[in-house]
């Protein structure tokens, strides 16, 4: 996890899902928006609401009103058009699996870049492994070994146990960025939290 900075005190943490849409709106703007840089979390957002009780607004009557939102924004933060995957939202599971072994090869940020591009941009299911796969392509990992690492006792254990960290620390959904004791949850807080960093 993340290790104090030594300039601008705690380093932030971003804790993301590869299928939520405002988290990807956070991930293409993270770099320009905090004045540090942020350490990526992969967590299960599943993980999160089985053990708050609360469930994706995509499963409600908001579903419409919060895509339209979300293509909105993406064109006001100067994004590629938002194409929805077909089956949108499915289970991100095996990519967040990736996110994980990514994170291990020090590649968090730029696969999750890639697989939330491939989502929201290309609009291609990251339930189905070779869109992951052509994520992983895209920052160098090999599909081979991304695959195994989908299927290791040791990926899902610490994808779990970061799952686990994330509520412990009051995440109740992603984005979320921790600064210190703070929680800020939100694409749109991501302001919020560089003001916090700032006066740090």
């Amino acid at each position: 996890m993340g290790q104090p900075s030594d300039v601008h005190g705690p380093q932030p943490i971003f804790y993301f899902d590869l299928g939520s849409p405002y988290a990807w709106l956070a991930a293409e703007r993270i770099h320009h928006v905090l004045p540090v840089v942020a350490v990526w979390q992969p967590i299960l957002l599943g993980g999160i609401w089985q053990r708050s009780g609360e469930r994706s607004w995509a499963e409600t009557d908001q579903r419409e009103e919060g895509m339209r939102e979300i293509e909105r924004r993406a064109q006001r933060y100067g994004l590629l058009p938002v194409k929805w995957p077909e089956r949108w939202p499915t289970s991100t599971l095996g990519a967040m699996r990736a996110a994980t072994f990514a994170q291990q090869a020090g590649r968090t940020v730029a696969f999750s870049l890639a697989a939330f591009r491939q989502a929201f941009a290309g609009g291609k299911d990251l339930s189905e492994i070779d869109n992951v796969l052509i994520a992983a392509a895209a920052c160098e990992l090999h599909p081979n070994a991304v695959v195994k690492a989908i299927e290791r006792q040791s990926t899902k254990d610490r994808l779990r146990a970061a799952t686990d960290e994330a509520y412990d620390r009051g995440v109740r959904g992603v984005p979320s960025l921790v600064v210190g004791d703070e929680v800020f949850w939100g694409d749109d807080r991501l302001e919020e939290a560089a003001a916090a960093l700032a006066g740090s």
